[in-house]
Protein backbone atom coordinates (compact mmCIF):
# COMPACT_ATOMS: atom_id res chain seq x y z
CA UNK A 1 0.00 0.00 0.00
CA UNK A 2 2.68 2.44 0.97
CA UNK A 3 4.32 2.25 -2.69
CA UNK A 4 1.36 2.35 -4.19
CA UNK A 5 0.61 5.67 -2.39
CA UNK A 6 3.96 6.34 -2.99
CA UNK A 7 3.42 6.28 -6.89
CA UNK A 8 0.20 7.57 -7.21
CA UNK A 9 1.41 11.16 -5.29
CA UNK A 10 4.81 10.66 -7.72
CA UNK A 11 2.04 10.89 -10.64
CA UNK A 12 0.20 13.56 -8.80
CA UNK A 13 2.79 15.77 -8.62
CA UNK A 14 4.22 15.00 -12.06
CA UNK A 15 1.19 15.82 -13.30
CA UNK A 16 0.65 19.34 -11.60
CA UNK A 17 4.41 20.52 -12.40
CA UNK A 18 3.07 19.38 -16.41
CA UNK A 19 0.46 21.75 -15.91
CA UNK A 20 2.33 24.71 -14.15
CA UNK A 21 5.21 23.90 -16.84
CA UNK A 22 2.35 24.25 -19.86
CA UNK A 23 1.47 27.66 -18.37
CA UNK A 24 4.57 29.10 -17.56
CA UNK A 25 5.56 28.36 -21.62
CA UNK A 26 2.75 30.17 -23.19
CA UNK A 27 4.54 32.80 -25.86
CA UNK A 28 2.78 35.24 -27.83
CA UNK A 29 0.63 33.79 -31.19
CA UNK A 30 -0.34 30.28 -29.47
CA UNK A 31 -4.01 29.91 -31.05
CA UNK A 32 -4.10 33.57 -32.92
CA UNK A 33 -4.91 32.95 -36.93
CA UNK A 34 -2.09 33.44 -38.82
CA UNK A 35 -4.55 36.01 -41.33
CA UNK A 36 -4.74 39.79 -40.51
CA UNK A 37 -8.72 40.36 -38.85
CA UNK A 38 -11.14 41.34 -41.59
CA UNK A 39 -11.03 45.39 -42.60
CA UNK A 40 -13.34 47.08 -40.36
CA UNK A 41 -15.79 50.21 -41.16
CA UNK A 42 -16.37 53.41 -40.17
CA UNK A 43 -19.24 55.94 -39.91
CA UNK A 44 -17.65 58.90 -38.19
CA UNK A 45 -15.28 61.56 -40.20
CA UNK A 46 -12.11 60.21 -40.75
CA UNK A 47 -8.76 61.74 -42.71
CA UNK A 48 -6.61 60.40 -44.96
CA UNK A 49 -3.26 62.44 -46.17
CA UNK A 50 -2.30 60.83 -50.07
CA UNK A 51 -2.14 61.08 -54.02
CA UNK A 52 -6.00 60.92 -55.61
CA UNK A 53 -5.31 59.70 -58.96
CA UNK A 54 -8.06 58.65 -61.72
CA UNK A 55 -7.43 57.11 -64.60
CA UNK A 56 -9.11 58.32 -67.93
CA UNK A 57 -12.72 57.63 -67.21
CA UNK A 58 -12.20 55.04 -64.04
CA UNK A 59 -12.77 55.46 -60.44
CA UNK A 60 -10.62 57.79 -58.83
CA UNK A 61 -8.56 56.10 -56.36
CA UNK A 62 -7.03 56.99 -53.02
CA UNK A 63 -3.71 55.36 -53.00
CA UNK A 64 -2.31 55.59 -49.36
CA UNK A 65 1.28 53.36 -50.04
CA UNK A 66 3.74 53.72 -52.19
CA UNK A 67 3.59 55.77 -55.59
CA UNK A 68 5.47 54.85 -58.22
CA UNK A 69 7.19 57.25 -59.81
CA UNK A 70 6.62 57.85 -63.02
CA UNK A 71 5.03 60.93 -65.13
CA UNK A 72 2.36 60.58 -65.07
CA UNK A 73 2.60 58.85 -61.15
CA UNK A 74 1.19 55.37 -60.83
CA UNK A 75 -0.63 54.00 -57.78
CA UNK A 76 -3.22 51.88 -56.26
CA UNK A 77 -5.95 52.49 -54.21
CA UNK A 78 -9.46 51.99 -53.01
CA UNK A 79 -12.36 54.11 -54.63
CA UNK A 80 -13.34 57.48 -53.27
CA UNK A 81 -16.88 58.44 -53.99
CA UNK A 82 -17.98 61.78 -54.32
CA UNK A 83 -14.70 62.77 -55.78
CA UNK A 84 -14.71 66.51 -57.72
CA UNK A 85 -11.97 67.44 -59.46
CA UNK A 86 -13.49 71.23 -60.23
CA UNK A 87 -13.11 71.36 -56.26
CA UNK A 88 -9.51 69.36 -55.85
CA UNK A 89 -6.92 72.51 -56.16
CA UNK A 90 -3.73 72.00 -57.64
CA UNK A 91 -4.23 68.99 -59.77
CA UNK A 92 -2.21 67.93 -62.91
CA UNK A 93 -3.23 65.79 -65.95
CA UNK A 94 -1.07 64.09 -68.62
CA UNK A 95 -2.08 61.39 -70.81
CA UNK A 96 -5.08 60.39 -69.55
CA UNK A 97 -4.70 60.45 -65.62
CA UNK A 98 -5.44 63.50 -63.58
CA UNK A 99 -3.96 62.98 -60.05
CA UNK A 100 -3.18 65.23 -57.22
CA UNK A 101 -1.67 65.00 -53.45
CA UNK A 102 -4.59 66.00 -50.86
CA UNK A 103 -5.92 65.63 -47.17
CA UNK A 104 -9.23 63.75 -48.02
CA UNK A 105 -12.20 63.83 -45.53
CA UNK A 106 -15.17 60.83 -45.27
CA UNK A 107 -16.12 57.45 -44.40
CA UNK A 108 -14.94 54.08 -44.75
CA UNK A 109 -16.92 51.08 -45.53
CA UNK A 110 -14.16 48.69 -45.67
CA UNK A 111 -13.70 48.57 -49.43
CA UNK A 112 -14.04 52.34 -50.59
CA UNK A 113 -14.05 56.04 -49.01
CA UNK A 114 -16.75 58.04 -49.53
CA UNK A 115 -16.09 61.69 -49.50
CA UNK A 116 -18.02 64.36 -46.56
CA UNK A 117 -16.33 67.92 -48.05
CA UNK A 118 -14.27 69.29 -50.02
CA UNK A 119 -9.97 67.96 -49.96
CA UNK A 120 -7.07 70.37 -49.10
CA UNK A 121 -3.89 70.41 -51.19
CA UNK A 122 -1.09 68.91 -48.48
CA UNK A 123 0.80 72.04 -49.19
CA UNK A 124 -2.17 73.50 -47.48
CA UNK A 125 -2.99 71.53 -45.01
CA UNK A 126 -1.14 71.75 -41.11
CA UNK A 127 -2.43 68.37 -39.32
CA UNK A 128 -2.42 68.58 -35.46
CA UNK A 129 -0.26 65.93 -33.69
CA UNK A 130 2.96 64.71 -31.99
CA UNK A 131 5.29 62.83 -33.01
CA UNK A 132 4.91 59.14 -31.04
CA UNK A 133 7.71 58.86 -28.34
CA UNK A 134 9.02 55.49 -29.77
CA UNK A 135 10.33 56.65 -32.48
CA UNK A 136 13.33 58.41 -30.00
CA UNK A 137 16.28 56.43 -29.65
CA UNK A 138 15.73 56.62 -25.76
CA UNK A 139 12.80 54.54 -25.82
CA UNK A 140 13.74 52.13 -28.44
CA UNK A 141 11.93 48.62 -28.48
CA UNK A 142 13.52 45.18 -27.78
CA UNK A 143 12.91 43.69 -31.15
CA UNK A 144 16.15 42.77 -33.30
CA UNK A 145 15.98 43.66 -36.60
CA UNK A 146 15.90 40.03 -38.38
CA UNK A 147 13.23 39.23 -35.90
CA UNK A 148 11.38 41.99 -37.37
CA UNK A 149 11.67 41.36 -40.86
CA UNK A 150 10.54 38.03 -40.26
CA UNK A 151 7.50 39.36 -38.86
CA UNK A 152 7.33 42.27 -41.62
CA UNK A 153 7.02 39.15 -44.09
CA UNK A 154 4.59 37.28 -42.52
CA UNK A 155 2.20 40.53 -42.59
CA UNK A 156 2.90 41.52 -46.14
CA UNK A 157 -0.82 41.57 -47.74
CA UNK A 158 -3.39 43.44 -49.04
CA UNK A 159 -4.45 44.96 -46.01
CA UNK A 160 -1.01 46.35 -45.28
CA UNK A 161 0.77 49.70 -47.00
CA UNK A 162 3.80 49.45 -46.04
CA UNK A 163 6.15 47.99 -42.84
CA UNK A 164 9.89 49.28 -41.72
CA UNK A 165 11.74 48.02 -38.97
CA UNK A 166 13.10 50.56 -37.26
CA UNK A 167 14.43 51.49 -33.25
CA UNK A 168 13.61 48.10 -32.21
CA UNK A 169 10.11 48.10 -33.16
CA UNK A 170 8.47 47.20 -36.42
CA UNK A 171 5.86 50.21 -38.03
CA UNK A 172 3.65 48.43 -39.77
CA UNK A 173 0.98 51.13 -42.08
CA UNK A 174 -2.48 50.21 -42.70
CA UNK A 175 -5.58 51.79 -44.62
CA UNK A 176 -7.50 51.71 -41.15
CA UNK A 177 -7.48 50.16 -37.32
CA UNK A 178 -10.04 50.53 -34.72
CA UNK A 179 -7.77 48.47 -32.71
CA UNK A 180 -8.63 45.62 -33.35
CA UNK A 181 -5.38 45.15 -35.60
CA UNK A 182 -3.18 46.39 -33.00
CA UNK A 183 -4.84 44.20 -30.51
CA UNK A 184 -4.24 41.65 -33.22
CA UNK A 185 -0.58 41.96 -33.27
CA UNK A 186 -0.15 42.29 -29.84
CA UNK A 187 -1.37 39.17 -29.17
CA UNK A 188 0.51 37.08 -31.88
CA UNK A 189 3.70 38.98 -31.39
CA UNK A 190 3.52 40.02 -27.66
CA UNK A 191 3.24 44.06 -26.61
CA UNK A 192 5.57 46.43 -28.10
CA UNK A 193 6.83 44.82 -31.15
CA UNK A 194 4.88 45.98 -33.68
CA UNK A 195 3.19 49.37 -34.04
CA UNK A 196 0.30 49.72 -36.46
CA UNK A 197 -0.18 53.28 -38.01
CA UNK A 198 -4.04 53.66 -40.16
CA UNK A 199 -3.49 55.92 -42.71
CA UNK A 200 -7.22 56.75 -42.01
CA UNK A 201 -8.00 58.41 -38.82
CA UNK A 202 -10.47 60.25 -37.08
CA UNK A 203 -10.57 64.33 -38.46
CA UNK A 204 -11.72 65.45 -35.10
Amino acid sequence: MKSQRAVMAALVTCAFFALTACAGTAVPGAGVPAALPEPVTNTDELVGQGTVLQKGEGEPQLCLGAIMESYPPQCNGPAIRGWDWSLAKYSETASTVTWGTYAVFGTWDGTAFTQTQPPIPLSLYSPVGSPDPRQDATNAGASDDATLQRISDELAGSQTLSSVPMNGYLWVSVLYDDGTIQLYVDERYGPDVVIVQPALFPAS
